[in-house]
């Protein structure tokens, strides 16, 4: 549990691509562990439901919070996104890059702008929010990144070559800035979900549903509760001394 006793004390965090699935739940439970929030959603066409999900963490949990729309795959964006957390916070202790879309396509049907939208997203949108943040948190010599990877991005997907890239570029992203901003008592870690019941896997029919499940030892789907518990972890003072880590949350399907 985070000290919340004063301003000063308490912790804050920016959570990207936060208006709903994993991104939601990660701001509701970091809210419930006392962190001030930065909830923030791709564009202006979000904000408003954004706000409306800010406001109730707020109200909800005794916290400060606030909704930001920016695309982070936009360099201004994503530093303007960081800045505008910490003004409203006095600092910025944790950040969760969980923004990410799909393009799923064969690759040999696969078009250039598929691969292209989900890079910037996916991956060049977590080096800007990182680039941005490792500023702000190697000053104040404390800090948690948090990237959003995938069990795809470890093994590979047929029909997802583009968001096995991103995310597997998102492991050698994390591991980099683990060893660069480690002095600073910053720490970087990695989360990759299996799947989880989330607008992605709703796609699904529920034919493949049963035939994913088969294969996952524990025999469901993941909860986006189950990704969230474990962000929380890895940004508490307990977990300073772990960096650099790929935490797989999958329920056994990469044994």
């Amino acid at each position: 549990m985070v000290d919340t006793e004063t301003t000063e004390t308490r912790r804050s965090a920016l959570v990207t691509g936060s208006a709903r699935g994993i991104g939601r739940e990660v701001a509701v439970q970091l809210a419930r562990a006392g962190y001030d929030v930065c909830v923030n959603c791709s564009s202006d066409k979000g904000l408003a439901d954004a706000t409306a999900f800010s406001d109730s963490l707020a109200a909800d949990y005794g916290v400060r919070s606030i909704a930001v729309a920016a695309n982070v795959a936009l360099a201004d964006e994503a530093r303007e996104l960081v800045e505008r957390a910490c003004e409203a916070f006095g600092r910025l202790d944790v950040v969760v890059n969980n923004a990410g879309i799909t393009r799923d396509k064969l690759v040999a049907r696969m078009k250039e702008e598929d691969f292209d939208a989900v890079i910037d997203v996916n991956l060049k949108g977590t080096f800007n929010c990182c680039k941005a943040a490792a500023k702000v948190m190697a000053k104040q010599r404390y800090g948690r990144l948090i990237q959003m990877s995938s069990v795809v991005g470890l093994h590979g997907n047929a029909g997802q070559a583009n968001y096995a890239a991103s995310k597997a570029g998102v492991v050698g992203l994390t591991l980099s800035l683990a060893k660069e901003l480690a002095s600073r008592n910053v720490t970087a870690n990695a989360i990759a979900p299996g799947f989880i019941e989330t607008d992605m896997t709703d796609a699904l029919s529920d034919a493949q549903k049963e035939a994913i499940a088969k294969e996952i030892p524990v025999g469901r789907f993941g909860h986006v509760s189950d990704i969230a518990r474990a962000v929380v972890f890895l940004a508490s003072e307990e977990a300073g001394y772990i960096t650099g880590q790929v935490l797989t949350v999958d329920g056994g399907l990469s044994l």
